[in-house]
């Protein structure tokens, strides 16, 4: 791989071996199965996909783009793991899902290539698995329009979100495949934000995503302390 490409090469490999499981909502993955509608949802009310020119960063296997093409947007998912978009790609034949499409490529060369060409950009679930994560906001900034929306979603770190996202989810209830994560990755909701303000874009609303264990039952909130999601706005020219 390109040194001077943005990503993690152990990390690619690990969502690569996986990638076969993606669409299987008892697998590792069930935990994007069960909170997308969640995030569908949120995005939805606040950029109104239908019509809109989507671009999904950090695809993986393509279970939020192709939520978002079934809402009438036109959606294009990037991932640096050829396995995981190999599965996207052949989910959307599968399902006939249309008004989505896929490409490997990153953030910061799509950028290069197509500034300020989507109405609304999501990175979900990927900051924290990128050397650089201030580096794939600035990007994002660069590829939405301006007046668009830039939808972020990570883990905050804190003693707490050590506690619930690393010990709880993948060792103790093992809702994820240990070494998911990897604490030092973690970016607090301010750090995000200042990266944000650093690459243009306002932030607009900020949510928490909470579990329970006991029901297994995800949900929006207020409460930042471990998933957190940001929706942030580019200023107008």
């Amino acid at each position: 791989m390109d040194r001077n490409v943005n990503a993690d090469p152990a990390e690619l490999a690990k969502f690569s071996e996986l990638a076969h499981r993606w669409w299987d909502p008892e697998s590792e993955f069930r935990p994007l199965h069960q909170i997308n509608p969640l995030r569908l949802e949120w995005i939805d009310r606040l950029a109104a996909l239908a019509g809109k020119a989507v671009l999904d960063v950090g695809c993986g296997g393509g279970i939020l783009a192709d939520a978002m093409a079934r809402k009438g947007a036109e959606v294009l998912g990037i991932d640096l793991a050829g396995k995981a978009l190999k599965v996207a790609q052949l989910h959307a034949l599968e399902a006939g899902t249309t008004g989505v499409q896929y490409r490997e490529v990153s953030a910061e060369q799509l950028a290069e290539e197509r500034p300020e060409s989507f109405d609304v950009v999501t990175c979900m679930e990927m900051l924290e698995h990128v050397p650089d994560p201030a580096s794939v906001v600035q990007a994002c900034a660069r590829l939405v329009k301006p007046g668009g929306w830039v939808f972020f979603s990570t883990i905050n770190r804190n003693p707490k979100s050590f506690l619930f996202a690393i010990v709880g989810a993948e060792y103790i209830l093992q809702l994820l495949p240990k070494g998911t994560h990897e604490y030092a990755k973690f970016i607090k909701p301010s750090e995000l934000a200042a990266h944000c303000r650093a690459a243009g874009l306002t932030l607009r609303a900020t949510r928490g995503m909470e579990y329970n264990p006991l029901t297994r039952r995800y949900w929006l909130s207020g409460d930042t302390s471990v998933n957190y999601l940001l929706a942030t706005q580019k200023e107008p020219a």
